[in-house]
């Protein structure tokens, strides 16, 4: 059965539409406002921060590569610190914040965890003084195309179904939602997650961060010695709405006997925060113009939008193209976060904080200078990132 097509009223216009509110999207909109741009920003959720702080993966890893060297700065930098303007959990990096110590490739690494939902709320505060609007319980589900191009994306809430008409779209959904509704090349992640089950408690050893299984890490970054017990025996595409219903069911079921089990020693453990959000961390990304590969660290790369550093080992810097972001398919979209043009191998990489909010700050400011991101003037670009204090390739560390 096939319902009657609704016409879609236009109830909103903007220069910039960033579509996810997690680090991405935040560090896209920050970026594009401060280019003086009206920008509004779709959040399907009731808080910023998307999987970090809705679904409690609270660990900003590093911006340094293990060595001693930052690699990550500008907005990267800027939002670690606002997660821990009041006060970091746990890995407090004193080595890098304060100067105490050194910073060699035996001492911690520039991360720290933070609570969630004090950065979601700083975060927002930030957007709002910054002119950015917020669109709260907001889902993009379609969007309008003509002549390679999006004239509006469609979204509902609790208004109902509408349209939203953009000079240019920034798809910050983890997913590649944009992309993808748009026709855009995409691949997803072939091998599915695995259940993951994090939350936070409270009891005789305190307030405490439960990381409750775990992300998998791609087949071909499997040593011989690999080894890891699954919470249930079944993976996750992360894109259909039955299988993430059942997979928040099964989080739930596994936090409740992990409690049940903890209080056989400890009769006063309680949960105190769960995750409202699915804890998938790899599902669908763009093709785009260049795909990045995990073997090219320390690679130079003319277009580079700045750098990430690998959240698993110490050593390897990757500059970051450009052209990851964006296909020639749509003229005036472009990805940011965990949806960028990589190999599997770099996904699970690039997925992570430092590097959502490094590709979302380049989109921003991309998406404030050109409506059609294959012409983009990467000199002009890489100018203003310059001047918000990125450092753009390793030789200029």
């Amino acid at each position: 059965m096939i319902v009657e097509k609704i016409n879609t009223p236009v109830t909103k216009e903007c220069d910039v539409l960033v579509c996810g509110g997690g680090f991405a999207g935040i560090s896209a909109s920050l970026a594009a406002a401060r280019q003086g741009k009206k920008v509004i920003l779709l959040e399907k959720m009731f808080m910023l921060g998307g999987l970090a702080t809705a679904g409690i993966v609270t660990i900003y890893l590093p911006l340094c590569d293990g060595l001693g060297r930052q690699v990550s700065f500008g907005i990267a930098e800027e939002l670690l610190h606002l997660s821990i303007k009041m006060g970091a959990e746990d890995k407090y990096p004193e080595n890098w914040l304060d100067n105490i110590g050194s910073k060699t490739d035996n001492d911690k690494r520039f991360e720290v965890q933070f609570n969630p939902q004090l950065f979601a709320i700083l975060s927002e505060q930030l957007l709002l003084s910054e002119g950015v609007e917020i669109l709260y319980g907001s889902y993009a589900v379609a969007t309008d195309i003509n002549e390679q191009r999006i004239n509006a994306v469609i979204i509902e809430n609790k208004s109902g179904r509408q349209a939203i008409k953009a000079t240019t779209v920034i798809d910050a959904t983890g997913d590649c939602d944009i992309a993808n509704f748009s026709g855009v090349t995409c691949e997803c992640f072939k091998q599915g997650n695995v259940l993951a089950a994090w939350y936070y408690s409270t009891g005789e050893d305190g307030y405490k961060l439960n990381m409750l299984g775990f992300c998998d890490i791609p087949d071909d970054q499997k040593g011989e010695n690999y080894s890891q017990t699954h919470l249930v025996n079944r993976r996750f595409t992360g894109l259909d709405g039955e299988e993430l219903s059942d997979m928040t069911q099964l989080s739930h079921a596994s936090i409740l006997n992990d409690i049940i089990k903890k209080r056989k020693i400890d009769e006063n453990i309680f949960p105190t925060t769960i995750a409202t959000t699915p804890q998938i961390r790899m599902t669908r990304k763009i093709v785009g113009e260049y795909t990045l590969h995990d073997t090219e660290q320390h690679k130079y790369f003319e277009d580079s939008i700045g750098m990430v550093s690998d959240w698993r080992k110490r050593g390897p810097v990757y500059e970051v193209p450009f052209r990851t972001l964006y296909s020639s398919e749509m003229k005036n979209l472009i990805v940011a976060g965990r949806c960028t043009s990589v190999t599997d191998s770099m996904w699970d990489i690039m997925r992570v904080i430092p590097c959502c909010a490094v590709t979302g700050e380049a989109a921003g400011v991309a998406a404030s200078i050109t409506d059609d991101f294959s012409q983009t003037d990467i000199v002009m670009l890489q100018d203003i990132l310059r001047q918000n204090g990125v450092i753009l390739h390793e030789n200029e560390l």
